[in-house]
């Protein structure tokens, strides 16, 4: 009897960096490797990490993974048919690399750098796909603005304004302490949010520009329904989407973070008192209290005590719930150590508010997105507001690992599949991108929420503004 040997020709996706964020990237393409045929080889510095997200799964391997050994990584990207990045975005343009000279696809979830844009030739050249800003913010909100802005453009509309927002929070039934915020993420990016030059925008037709010590007091206002109402602060930078989108007429452009309705104010209190400072360190910082820490942004009074001179320096009442905020920290504790060496006051910071907005074991996580679109048709101006609230399930598959890895996944797949063809440096504005992720998303809880509302604009009577 004759015996024929079928072989089963595998299609090799290398994941770099199996941290937070590649929970559900991995889980999604695990679910898919029978059917798709595909082998997963996720390789991080951390082997116990990389094992643990593989789940002795048949169609897995975990390797220890140094992204500076350049033998090993050129070895791993010459084995793969396609390169998933997860690494802080400073390191994927090595990768990148290796990816033009062994003619692989590319995809990361990060912002394109200009050493990444600086590749797009090449990537043409070889017919190769690199797909950036693929996760969730960037990625989701170009994918859900673009599918909404050609919609328009196509029944013949007009951009005139579009403002997006995004936030990580925690969920309404984790939602313990006065702030009504815990770190979902990098709590590093929370304390250095919108330093490093004025936010800036367009807002019916003038350029506005927020100084980084009056941004978290210059806020907008959103309800999202079943879910309360929400602020928003500026981004750095609107503008840079401004030729992306295709929106260089539209005389509004604004992308901002959302938060629970009185957190920028109160955060604003670190602003103005210098505790998110990174640019310098603090003598004694290993065996500072957390009283001497607050205490030394603070005028010399011979007998006022720290929270007298706070409160005159903030000019605070004593019935204010900022007040009640800062108790809720233990920043007048003269017990608790900073305990870190040449620390700089956002360091220090940080350690403070990790002690208070760690997500407990059975938290929950919370991802809201908002977007506004005015437009003209017809002679008449109209607006549709779009939103999307997306629950965690638990610490491991957290909204924000769904939001960000899922995105990544799925694209990775439609490329491997021939689906995504464009070649280039690119983001994901295109239909043949957006439309069947978004698509698939919404299986995964992730969908947006259309709807007509009147056109409110800033200046609807054309007063100067």
């Amino acid at each position: 009897m004759l015996l024929l040997k079928i072989t089963v020709f595998m299609r090799h996706i290398l994941i770099i960096g199996a941290g937070r964020s590649a929970s559900s990237l991995i889980q999604y393409l695990l679910n898919k490797s029978e059917e798709e045929k595909l082998h997963l080889t996720i390789g991080d510095l951390s082997l116990e990490l990389a094992q643990r997200k593989t789940k002795n799964h048949k169609n897995a391997t975990a390797i220890a993974f140094d992204i500076f050994n350049e033998t090993q990584r050129k070895e791993e990207i010459q084995k793969a048919d396609i390169v998933i990045s997860m690494l802080p975005a400073y390191m994927h343009i090595e990768v990148a690399k290796d990816c033009i000279t062994y003619k692989k696809h590319m995809v990361t979830a990060s912002y394109v750098s200009e050493a990444m844009q600086n590749l797009d030739a090449q990537a043409k050249e070889n017919n190769l796909v690199f797909m950036n800003e693929i996760g969730l913010d960037p990625g989701i909100d170009h994918m859900s603005a673009m599918k909404v802005i050609d919609e328009i453009r196509e029944q013949g509309g007009k951009i005139i304004l579009f403002e997006s927002f995004c936030g990580g929070l925690v969920a309404p039934e984790s939602d313990t302490n006065l702030w009504n915020y815990k770190f979902t993420w990098n709590p590093r990016n929370v304390v250095l949010a919108g330093q490093g030059g004025a936010a800036k925008f367009i807002q019916e037709g003038t350029y506005k520009y927020i100084p980084y010590h009056k941004l978290f007091r210059r806020t907008e206002f959103m309800e999202v329904e079943g879910y309360g109402r929400f602020e928003g602060y500026a981004n750095r930078d609107s503008l840079k989407y401004k030729s992306v989108y295709g929106l260089d007429d539209a005389l509004t452009l604004y992308r901002g973070t959302i938060r629970r309705v009185g957190f920028s104010k109160a955060w604003n209190m670190f602003v103005q008192l210098g505790m998110t400072d990174d640019s310098y360190t603090m003598e004694d910082s290993e065996t500072m209290t957390y009283r001497e820490f607050t205490n030394s942004f603070l005028p010399y009074h011979p007998t006022d005590s720290v929270e007298i001179k706070l409160r005159l320096s903030l000019k605070m009442d004593q019935d204010d719930i900022k007040w009640d905020k800062l108790l809720e920290l233990d920043l007048f504790n003269n017990n608790k150590i900073v305990g870190l060496k040449n620390a700089t006051p956002a360091q220090i910071l940080e350690k403070i508010l990790t002690e208070s907005w760690t997500l407990e074991e059975h938290d929950k996580d919370m991802i809201v997105m908002y977007h506004k679109f005015g437009y003209q048709l017809d002679g008449q101006e109209k607006q549709i507001d779009s939103t999307m609230v997306c629950l965690g399930d638990d610490q491991t598959y957290t909204a924000m690992a769904k939001t960000v890895g899922l995105p990544v996944a799925m694209a990775t797949l439609q490329i491997l599949n021939g689906n995504i063809k464009t070649p280039g440096v690119q983001l994901p504005i295109n239909k043949e991108v957006y439309l069947p992720i978004l698509k698939e998303l919404e299986s995964y809880g992730v969908v947006f929420n259309e709807k007509q509302v009147p056109y409110m604009g800033y200046n609807p009577k054309n007063v100067a503004g």
